[in-house]
Parts: structure tokens; C-alpha cells; sequence
């Protein structure tokens, strides 16, 4: 038996024949290729409308012992070729039908029917071809853990500015770096080759010779593989960067998806997502990243008024500069996801879920990957996505009004994964919803929602998930803690997407809707034991705890508080519907003191928004010092005020110096605007916002995301490598960036802004 990681699942239709292909790379470290012919594409419909396939020449009728959601007996429908199959479903719809899991891919339909994710047992004798590429023809396959070191290749090309030439490639990949180049004499660092084509031959085969699993990238997908493929085309020759002679594809994003890029046996993944999902930064160019990860950045001169003007420099005058250019470019992408350890969590995330690695982030496909199974275990087949489903309002969770102010000896207490608890106390499942009539004694959810008590398949899954996290964390594994944690918190997600087809509002709601009542049933338990609750959000809630001698005292009675509600809240639940409770209550932090802030210009508290103090250290949430759209200026006064608050200072002379600063233009670089341009492009602009306005005015030197300053001539754009603009309206910043900061703070202490300014003060009369 071999065991393997399944990098690429595909398919080919070779003489008539459709052949599920899997790509991927053995323990041994071999890369490997499953072909199976055996396996024909199929869905189910009820059975009472098998009879509308009879007539249909590239359709096979067969019986199961299988049910739809609603207990319908079904039959399967299967064709000779997967492009058989969205025309008899299709036609099937046209006739009033009903076609069950006729919208799942053929690669992971072979997958999900033998309950296999991204590791695999592999039962046959394979072949080695020369390239090293074991091959297996129609092995037994069966679900199983494997231990396999993927392999990834970082690119990075440098081009003319339109992109019409390619003159320099660096590839990174293990202990292995190099840069070809383009060049009439030899270059130091260098692989010269005398043209275009000779750089396109070689770099193709020293691809294939290392034989990557991973090809990442900076932007990869959009502009360094579109450019390969471009430049492969134009010169005639055929584009092989994969385990086989199939040529890559690039796939166009549908709406505001992004693009991907296929190549036989490996993933492309770019790193600008990776990193954009899991970490919050002002921007998300190579440049930015790298300096706030790595504390490096790119290679070249900033002082140079243009940065692509300066690469064309560097290729004519001076190549050595640009070969270590471009090659610290593509050593910084793996360094940077290393850093962080992005790569090892898309890695695990393909492992729980079976998500190819360049899909990992698709919240409804995984979940179809980890349900189906399960439902199919349980005798049941599950719904298309019917077309053009309308999006229906799902409830979110509570929000108990917050009592603005500054506070002392503030607890939160958070209830440790509430929607997947909640899912597992009351039985919260698309089979359970469905079966709910057939229990005489249903769970009956407050949206009116009812569940059957026995059955049910996601309370199921997310026990197994939990426990495996579990395990994760004693084995001090943090990326597969963070995979399962992130699959489970996608749930709730899932069932409230009309693109899911396990899509219910009535079950989304169901999920709120409990949420909702625990926390209001846990208000409801501190006010009975009379401990003011300041806040609540979902499944938090902030409460104001009585005095104590010491941190470790205070702690203590913290403890005993959570116990004691806990218990409460539990006993009520088992009163009420009869079920035994898997809700756990933490304390998760102590904040002393803490900052609820009112919304701007009214009295009221602000939600989602707070500061606190916390073992010595500032930490905020929601409020502008953590928000990419303000001025890094505004961070500094509300960071800087804040400490100063809750350690006892006055903040006021500090606000004092920093307008001060200001005026003067020595904080000039915190001024600047941050926004990314969302549309298409700025002709889908019907208003003159501001980055709107600085983004015209850059012209071809505007990417997505504008940095500008708002000058007396109005707001003028940031360019890297150029001066910043003259004549700032410094008042601007002092009045709408500074003041709404810094009142929202000194408000709360009988002080405002006009202080700071030097403004006359009114009197009170009382």
C-alpha cells in the first residue's frame, strides 16, 4: 500500500472514456498519478421521475437503496461523459424535475463517494515513467492519513513595461535560486540566455525538472503566469509547465471571484490573498507586507521618481542590480508565508476538508466536501443549488446597548464557539429540519424552526472537529487547530448562502435565533445576581465586577461568577427543551479600566467599538486606530490618549504636542489616506470621493489601492518614489481627523477638544 497527498484532482475524456485524474506526491517524495476509467459521472433524481429518462440515448437508469432530504426513494443517473451530465439536469429541471448532486464536480463526486479528502491509501503497482511521474492504473483508493513534504516554487518575472518582452525570471524553490536572464554577455548571479525564446525553453524545463507542487507568487496568477502564457503564444511555443503536455488555463473570475490558473498536476496559489485573508495591513503590495513581516523590502531605489522606469534601467545599465532584485522578489513571497505560516495552513485546510489547494478559502464547496459524505453514510443524497435563488435576510446575532463610558474592573466572558455549540445542543442540521415531522416530539427553535431530536449529521461532524482540535492543540499543532477552527466557524456561514444548497433561512435563523437567547438568558443571570453588564455582542458579554484587594482576587471572583451563571443558563436550557447542554462559558480577559465610546455626535453607545487596558498593554477594537481607512496619524493620538487615560496621566498635553507636530508638517507621512479602489474601474465611479479624485489624477501610475493627502488644491495622490505633494491642509486634519478622536475620549472625562486648540471655554451655570 502507498500513501499519498492529493495535490490536483481533474479529469480527462480520452476516447470516449472519461478518466478521473489525481495529481500528487507520495511519501516516498515522488510525485504520482491516479487514472481511473472505471468511474462514470451520475446523478440522482426521485424515483417517480426516472421515467422522463427513458427516451434519452446517453442516459442509464439505475436503482438505489438511497432517499432524498424529503424521503423520496431515488434513482441514479448516469451518462458516458461528465458534459453529459448539466444537459439531461438542465432538460430534467426544464420537465418540473428535481435532480439531486447533479452540480458536483466529477473529480470530487469520485471522492466524496468513497469518503476521500486530500490524503489517500493507494492499493496497485505503479509505474515510473522517465520524468519520475509514478503512475497507477485503476488502483483501489480508500481514505487514510499520509505524512508527505510538498514542494514550492516561488516565481517572479521582470518585464518591459507593457509586458511584450520577458527578460528576467527568478525561480526559488527549496535550496535551489536562480535568475535567468536576457543579456548579450555573461552577468554575475545570472543564467544568460541570447533571447526571449531561449529564456522561455529553459525556465520551462528547469520548472518541470524541479517539479514543484506549489507555484506561488506575488500577483502570479494576473500577471506573471498570464505574461508566461502570453509571451509562450506569441512566440510559438507550447506553454509545458506541468506533470503533463496539457496546456495551463487561465480561468476568468465570475463577478468578484478571483482568477485562478490550471496546470496539470500543480496548484498556483498568489500570495496576496493568502496573506490579505489572515492579516489586517494598511496595503498588500510586496513592498508593504515585506517590511511589516519580514522588516526588508524590495531590492531598488526609492528615491527613483518610477519604479517600473528604474527596472527598465537596471536591465539596460545595470543587470547585476536587477538580477538581485528580482531574485530577493521571489525569495521574499515564501519567506513572508513561511513567517506567518500560511502555506502550512492552506496545507491543512486541504487535509480536513479534501479543497484542492488553490480553493481552500471556498467556505461552501469544503462544507459539501466534509457533509455529503456523512449524509450519504446516513442513506440520504442531497439537493442541487437551484438557479437564480433569491438571497433571503438571516438574522445576526445579539447586541445588548452598550453603556458608554469609562469603566473600571471589566470582565468579558465568551461562550467558546457558540454557533457549533449550539448546533450540537439542539440538533441544528439541514437533515434534521427536513425530517422534523416525522418526531412527535420536536426541538422547536424561537424562529419557529423545528428539528428532529435523532439524526441529525452536523452535530456529528462538529463533535469529531472539535475533538481533533482538541488533539491538535495538545500536540502543540496551531495550523490544523486554526484549519478546524476556521471550517467550524463557516458553518453557520454556509447554511445562511444562497449558493449552498443545504441554503434554509429557517435553519440560519435557528442558529440566531439561540444565539440570541443565550445571551439574552445570561443577561438575564448576571442581573439576577446583580452584576451590571455593560456590553454584548453575539456571544460576549462584558460585565462590570465589584472590587477586590489584588488582579489574582479579582480574577477569583471572576471565576465564580462565570460558574455560577453558567450553571444557570444550562439549567434553564435542560428545563426548557429537554436536552443536555454543550455550552462552555469562559472568562476570556480582564479589562481595567475599559472604554465603551458614544457614537459621534450622539449620546448613545457605540457598538462594536471598545479599548481597554489589560496587563499592562493598550488594546482596541473596532475604533481608528485599528481601521486601514484613517491616517496613520489617528492611530497615534488615540493610542497615545487612551494609555494615557487609563494609566492616570492627563491626556491633554499630549494632544496639545501632537496638533503642534502637525501644523508644523514634521508628522507629514502620517497624514496620508489609505482606499482601495473596489470597482472595476474608475469610469464605474459616479461619485467624486476622494481616492476617486486622487486616482484620476495619478493616471497609469493608479493600482487599486490610492494613498493621497488632502491638500488646499484638493485631494492629491501618493506615488512611490516621489515626493509628497505641497501646500497640506493641515486644518483639514485637525478638525476631521484629531477632533472626532479625541473627543470621543475626552468627552467621557468632562474635557473636549477645544482644550487642546486653545479655544475659549464656556462656563457652566450650575
Amino acid at each position: 500500500m502507498t500513501h499519498g497527498f492529493i495535490v490536483h484532482p481533474t479529469y480527462r475524456v480520452r476516447d470516449g472514456v472519461p478518466v478521473v485524474q489525481l495529481f500528487g506526491r507520495l511519501e516516498s517524495g515522488d510525485p504520482f498519478l491516479v487514472e481511473e476509467t472505471r468511474y462514470r459521472p451520475a446523478f440522482f433524481v426521485p424515483e417517480r421521475e426516472a421515467r422522463q429518462f427513458e427516451d434519452e440515448a446517453n442516459a442509464t437508469v439505475e436503482p438505489t437503496d438511497l432517499l432524498d432530504m424529503e424521503g423520496n426513494p431515488v434513482v441514479r443517473i448516469s451518462a458516458p461523459v461528465p458534459g453529459d451530465i448539466p444537459r439531461l439536469r438542465d432538460r430534467h429541471r426544464e420537465r418540473g424535475g428535481h435532480p439531486q448532486e447533479a452540480d458536483v464536480r466529477f473529480p470530487y463526486r469520485f471522492l466524496t463517494d468513497r469518503r476521500i479528502r486530500a490524503t489517500c491509501h493507494i492499493r496497485g503497482r505503479g509505474i515510473q515513467r522517465p520524468d519520475g511521474l509514478v503512475v497507477f492504473r485503476n488502483p483501489e483508493l480508500e481514505p487514510g492519513p499520509a505524512r508527505v513534504a510538498l514542494r514550492t516554487l516561488s516565481i517572479d518575472l521582470e518585464t518591459t513595461l507593457d509586458a511584450k518582452l520577458i527578460f528576467s525570471a527568478a525561480l526559488v524553490c527549496g535550496g535551489v535560486e536562480e535568475v535567468h536572464l536576457v543579456a548579450d554577455h555573461q552577468v554575475t548571479g545570472a543564467i544568460v540566455h541570447p533571447e526571449e525564446p531561449a529564456l522561455l525553453f529553459a525556465v520551462m524545463e528547469r520548472i518541470r525538472s524541479l517539479d514543484p507542487d506549489m507555484i506561488i507568487g506575488w500577483n502570479v496568477i494576473d500577471f506573471d503566469l498570464r505574461v508566461w502564457m502570453e509571451r509562450c503564444e506569441a512566440n510559438g511555443i507550447p506553454c509545458n509547465l506541468g506533470r503533463t503536455p496539457d496546456r495551463p488555463r487561465l480561468i476568468e473570475p465570475q463577478g468578484r471571484g478571483r482568477s485562478r490558473f490550471e496546470i496539470a498536476g500543480r496548484m498556483v496559489l498568489d500570495g496576496i490573498p493568502i496573506v490579505r485573508e489572515a492579516i489586517r495591513l494598511t496595503d498588500y503590495r510586496l513592498e508593504t507586507v515585506a517590511r511589516e513581516i519580514l522588516g526588508r523590502g524590495k531590492k531598488i531605489d526609492h528615491e527613483a521618481p518610477d519604479a517600473g522606469e528604474e527596472i527598465q534601467r537596471m536591465w539596460r545599465e545595470d543587470p547585476e542590480s536587477l538580477v538581485a532584485y528580482n531574485l530577493e522578489d521571489a525569495r521574499l513571497v515564501p519567506e513572508i508565508l513561511a513567517h506567518e505560516g500560511l502555506l502550512d495552513l492552506v496545507e491543512q485546510r486541504s487535509r480536513l476538508t479534501g479543497m484542492q489547494l488553490d480553493r481552500v478559502t471556498g467556505s461552501v464547496a469544503s462544507f459539501d466536501l466534509v457533509y455529503l459524505p456523512e449524509l450519504r453514510a446516513r442513506g440520504f443524497v442531497a439537493p442541487s443549488v437551484p438557479p437564480g435563488r433569491e438571497n433571503v435576510f438571516v438574522k445576526g446575532g445579539a447586541l445588548l446597548d452598550p453603556q458608554p463610558g469609562v469603566h473600571p474592573r471589566v470582565a468579558v466572558l465568551d461562550f467558546k464557539s457558540l454557533y457549533p455549540s449550539l448546533i450540537r445542543t439542539f440538533q441544528l442540521d439541514p437533515l434534521a429540519h427536513a425530517r422534523a415531522e416525522e418526531d412527535p416530539d420536536p426541538i422547536e427553535a424561537p424562529n419557529g424552526a423545528r428539528f428532529a431530536r435523532e439524526g441529525a449529521v452536523l452535530p456529528g461532524i462538529i463533535l469529531r472537529l472539535m475533538s481533533s482540535r482538541d488533539e491538535a492543540k495538545a500536540r502543540g499543532d496551531a495550523h490544523a487547530s486554526q484549519a478546524i477552527k476556521i471550517l467550524m466557524n463557516s458553518m453557520f456561514g454556509v447554511l445562511g448562502t444562497p449558493s449552498c444548497r443545504f441554503f434554509d433561512p429557517d435553519v440560519a435563523n435557528a442558529i440566531t435565533s439561540f444565539g440570541q437567547q443565550t445571551l439574552h438568558w445570561t443577561r438575564e443571570a448576571f442581573d439576577e445576581i446583580g452584576v451590571p453588564v455593560l456590553y454584548g455582542d453575539t456571544d460576549s458579554l462584558f460585565v462590570q465586577l465589584p472590587e477586590a484587594p489584588d488582579p489574582y482576587a479579582l480574577r477569583a471572583i471572576a471565576e465564580e461568577l462565570r460558574e455560577q451563571v453558567q450553571e444557570t443558563v444550562t439549567s434553564r436550557i435542560r428545563a426548557t427543551y429537554r436536552l443536555e447542554p454543550r455550552l462552555d462559558l469562559e472568562l476570556e480577559k480582564i479589562y481595567d479600566p475599559f472604554f465603551l465610546p458614544r457614537v459621534r455626535g450622539g449620546r448613545s453607545g457605540s457598538k462594536k467599538r471598545y479599548a481597554g487596558w489589560k496587563d499592562g498593554s493598550l488594546e482596541i477594537v473596532g475604533l481608528e486606530a485599528v481601521r486601514r481607512d484613517w491616517p496613520t496619524i489617528a492611530t497615534r493620538l488615540q493610542e497615545g490618549m487612551l494609555e494615557r487615560l487609563f494609566t492616570g496621566r492627563d491626556p491633554v498635553p499630549f494632544a496639545i504636542e501632537l496638533v503642534d507636530a502637525l501644523r508644523r508638517g514634521a508628522l507629514d507621512r502620517e497624514l496620508v489616506y489609505v482606499k482601495r479602489i473596489r470597482k472595476g474601474s474608475l469610469d464605474d465611479y459616479k461619485s467624486n470621493a476622494p481616492h476617486v479624485q486622487a486616482a484620476r489624477k495619478a493616471g497609469p501610475h493608479a493600482g487599486r489601492v490610492i494613498q493621497y493627502l488632502i491638500t488646499r488644491s484638493g485631494p492629491e495622490p501618493v506615488l512611490a518614489g516621489r515626493p509628497l505633494p505641497t501646500g497640506i491642509e493641515y486644518e483639514h486634519y485637525v478638525e476631521k481627523v484629531l477632533r472626532p478622536v479625541a473627543d470621543s475620549i475626552l468627552r467621557e472625562v468632562g474635557r473636549n477638544f477645544g482644550e487642546v486648540l486653545g479655544e475659549p471655554q464656556q462656563l457652566s451655570m450650575f
